[in-house]
């Protein structure tokens, strides 16, 4: 079993869009850049939510979303009937666009279930006009993080290890100025914010996120011990979640590259 399934899994692209606020990562990320970009892709769009914040905020440009799932693609495009937002199939490491076709494009905690991350920024800078801007964001230390150090982050880590066999990386951020490097772009800039934090016990809406995003990939537990296995390792890591005492956290990468 791949762990891009777990891309796959459209539960994913929805965890992921219920845990963004669309116009303050608009306004925060992208806001600087779209002043001068008037054609913009998001590979990797899942829901849409962000393309179609993009489209409300700036109706004058023309956002084009793309996804490898279409169940996710008829959510968008239900969700999202703008006029100057479209939603398309295509493989992020073949993007269907000529040289040099967008002022602005980017990827949002895509990169991470990739086998091969990579080639897919090699295409976002190719289909970028020059002088455009590329934006790579993915996270960096999920699942790995806390203090104190509970007692089966060992089996967690072998869980961590075969993932990142079949392309689930939890460590891509760390990679992204390597990726943009070695895809050409230039004057690069890197900023890193946390992207989850919790000193004490988790809330109730984070637990549910969490205990979503274990059951997603139960699947893959499961093949690395058992059923029973991974259902003890999801509840012993909730149950430390909701201890007073825990501190766990991951971060964002944000590159920033110019096309040449």
């Amino acid at each position: 079993m791949s762990a891009t399934y777990i891309m796959e899994d459209d539960r994913e692209a929805m965890r992921l869009s219920q845990k963004v606020d669309p116009s303050d990562w608009v306004k925060r990320f992208f806001a600087p850049f779209l002043t001068h970009s008037q054609h913009v892709l998001d590979v990797g769009a899942g829901s849409g939510i962000l393309a179609a914040e993009i489209a409300r905020q700036y109706p004058e440009k023309t956002v084009v979303g793309i996804d490898i799932s279409e169940t996710r693609l008829k959510h968008a495009r239900e969700h999202y009937p703008l006029p100057s937002l479209s939603f398309n199939y295509a493989d992020s490491t073949a993007l269907p666009f000529p040289d040099g076709n967008f002022d602005l494009v980017y990827s949002r905690l895509m990169l991470e279930y990739l086998k091969h991350p990579e080639v897919s920024v090699c295409e976002m800078a190719r289909v970028c006009k020059p002088g455009g801007k590329v934006i790579l964001q993915d996270l960096d230390g999920q699942l790995i993080w806390h203090y104190p150090v509970p007692d089966f982050q060992e089996e967690m880590d072998r869980v961590l290890v075969e993932m990142a066999k079949t392309g689930h990386d939890v460590l891509v951020g760390r990679k992204l100025f390597s990726f943009a490097k070695a895809a050409g772009l230039t004057n690069i800039t890197v900023s890193v914010d946390p992207y989850h934090l919790y000193a004490g016990r988790v809330n109730e809406k984070e637990l549910m996120e969490w205990e979503l995003k274990l059951d997603i990939a139960l699947p893959l537990i499961e093949q690395v011990y058992n059923k029973e296995k991974a259902l003890e390792l999801k509840q012993k890591f909730l149950s430390y979640l909701l201890d007073q005492n825990t501190l766990t956290y991951s971060v964002l990468f944000t590159v920033v590259g110019e096309a040449v």
